[in-house]
């Protein structure tokens, strides 16, 4: 039961990375299609990314956590610069659109931090599956969640919310970097 505990609030503080990043995404003009696919590729990387942890074991643990954090950052910056800058775009230009490769580097920039989470599981007697499982649906959620959230507040921001939205995510990005 302690175990089971521990899992689903691993879930949501793995998972409240993806909301906050959702949360500026979701000051852009974003479709639900894209927040609904979105979500689910999220929890779906929050279940791999744990699994090849756990898969590649504890020997390289140290090294792994320092670049999760650095690589997941710099993805996390990267996408807040080109919100920003995509914000003095025009709307229907194809270069303003983070659908396809765009929705892999969002999913994946909030999903490495699973990684070495995979390692530290797979040390302990702990269900992989359960976490895992867990772990997706958490973040899955929290992910639909934010978006919808910064799709309200867009609202309240104004013209501003895609500037507001790319702080957020280079914000993020520098203090997982640093």
């Amino acid at each position: 039961m302690e175990n089971l505990a521990s899992i689903i609030l691993l879930s949501i503080a793995l998972g409240m990375d993806a909301f906050s990043v959702s949360l500026g995404m979701g000051m852009q003009s974003v479709r639900l299609k894209f927040i609904g696919l979105a979500g689910l590729l999220v929890g779906l990387l929050h279940m791999i990314m744990p699994g090849l942890g756990m898969l590649l074991g504890k020997w390289l643990f140290a090294n792994v956590v320092e670049w999760a954090s650095l690589a997941g950052g710099l993805l996390l910056l990267t996408m807040g610069v080109y919100t920003v800058l995509a914000s003095f775009t025009e709307k229907n230009s194809p270069v303003h659109t983070i659908a396809g490769f765009g929705m892999w580097i969002f999913a994946f920039s909030v999903s490495i931090d699973s990684f070495p989470i995979g390692f530290s599981l797979g040390l302990n007697n702990i269900s992989a599956y359960f976490a895992m499982i867990s772990f997706g649906m958490m973040s899955t959620l929290l992910t639909w969640l934010g978006f919808l959230v910064g799709k309200r507040v867009t609202s309240y921001v104004g013209a501003y919310s895609e500037i507001f939205g790319g702080s957020i995510l280079c914000a993020l990005g520098l203090y997982t970097i640093f």
